[in-house]
């Protein structure tokens, strides 16, 4: 069982960071924090499968145990397949929508008899070094994240979260919330009961839930504690490095607007 895995299930309320820019050095950099996972997108970015290896042996090579978890395009098989082989902690499968899909997602990361993974030397065998081990033990080590962020995932998340190998459900506000007519309304009363529907949904079936805050000042990470999430990713990495820039052209123009000291005249 991965670190990140293990946290999620034994509610340690983990915390990582958001990255879609595809370079290995901006992962590895990332993974030297203080930070329990790096969720690598791939749903809305141009990443392609040797990028995210790349940025894997990245991970690995940090000090730490920071696991990288990656966000796949979609519920596909080939897909899920290709990713996993490479030796991620776990994925994360955006609109997953009932319970008969998150069962799909759920074959798509396991060997037979119990799933429909292909066999194959890769990296998460070491290249078949361990490939006998690996293939006999890898079933329910995957962390397995269904994203609800639809109106019809918010309808069935609780039947989502009783899936067998489903280890956590995931709130993707912006979707969520275009998909119920009420686009950027993160104040409002009711998505926020949207949105604690999902988590009352989710403990129901004794599932943790987490959620992405992209707003790290102010109230907003204690707001989503607050709400009963388990485990959130806070920030992403172009945003955050925007706001720090915007941060140091403030300072400067405020500094160019003080005027002169007396050792300078």
């Amino acid at each position: 069982m991965t670190h990140i895995k293990d946290a999620i299930e034994s509610a340690d309320n983990p915390l990582g960071t958001w990255i879609s820019v595809g370079h290995p050095t901006v992962a590895e950099a990332t993974a030297q924090l203080d930070l329990d996972f790096l969720l690598v997108d791939m749903e809305h970015t141009t990443m392609d499968l040797e990028t995210i290896e790349s940025m894997a042996r990245g991970v690995d090579a940090a000090p730490g145990d920071t696991d990288m978890i990656v966000r796949v395009p979609w519920n596909d098989p080939v897909r899920l397949k290709r990713v996993i082989d490479i030796g991620v902690a776990g994925v994360m499968v955006p609109m997953v929508g009932s319970a008969e899909e998150a069962e799909e997602l759920v074959r798509s990361l396991r060997y037979p008899p119990d799933g429909i993974r292909g066999i194959a030397g890769s990296r998460a065998t070491r290249y078949g070094k361990n490939f006998e081990e690996y293939v006999t033990s890898a079933n329910g080590s995957i962390l397995t994240i269904a994203q609800i962020e639809t109106e019809r995932g918010m309808e069935n998340a609780r039947e989502v979260a009783a899936v067998d190998g489903i280890d956590s459900l995931f709130v993707g506000p912006a979707d969520l919330s275009g998909s119920l007519g009420m686009f950027a309304e993160w104040d409002s009363a009711e998505f926020d009961e949207a949105v604690q529907s999902i988590i009352d949904d989710s403990h129901a079936a004794d599932v943790p839930v987490g959620t992405l805050t992209t707003d790290i000042g102010g109230d907003a990470i204690e707001s989503r504690v607050e709400q009963g999430f388990d485990f959130l990713i806070a920030g992403k990495d172009v945003a955050l490095l925007m706001d720090s820039v915007e941060v140091a052209i403030d300072n400067y123009a405020d500094a160019l607007d003080k005027p002169l000291s007396a050792s300078n005249d």
